[in-house]
């Protein structure tokens, strides 16, 4: 492992803009500005979903980075393991069902975990040894 970021947030609107801004900073200071964007709108919308769906009242959600060899990983965990996240089609009018589709298309994969507690949802970005973005 080269790098590995986690903190612990409040289940709180402003917390996920916190996170997004982290991440888009350690991933620049990392070695790959040109994820920032990417990586940052990722952890915008696990952030969400686990706050409008994950979080339980007093129980914080946590975002974890790490930077292997080939690899970026983003993690959010939250304490409700029974709510899986799913890929939805949303309907024109509706202001929210987008954001799985949006971390699908910007990631190189997604998926969950299960925790003793909760769950962790993840994506991971593939990367080339310090030189840029391998694939996605």
């Amino acid at each position: 492992m080269l790098h590995e970021d986690r903190l612990n947030y409040s289940p709180v609107a402003g917390s996920v803009t916190l996170a997004r801004h982290r991440a888009a900073s350690l991933v620049a200071k990392w070695g790959y500005p040109e994820l920032s964007w990417s990586v940052g709108l990722v952890v915008s919308e696990l952030g969400t979903n686990a706050l409008m769906y994950g979080c339980v009242r007093g129980r914080l959600f946590q975002v974890r980075h790490v930077l292997r060899a080939s690899t970026l990983r983003v993690e959010v965990s939250d304490p409700r393991g029974e709510r899986l996240p799913r890929a939805r089609v949303a309907a024109d009018d509706e202001c929210f069902g987008r954001g799985l589709r949006i971390v699908a298309e910007i990631a190189d994969r997604w998926g969950t975990e299960p925790r003793s507690v909760g769950k962790t949802v993840f994506a991971e970005f593939d990367v080339l040894n310090g030189l840029g973005v391998e694939g996605g």
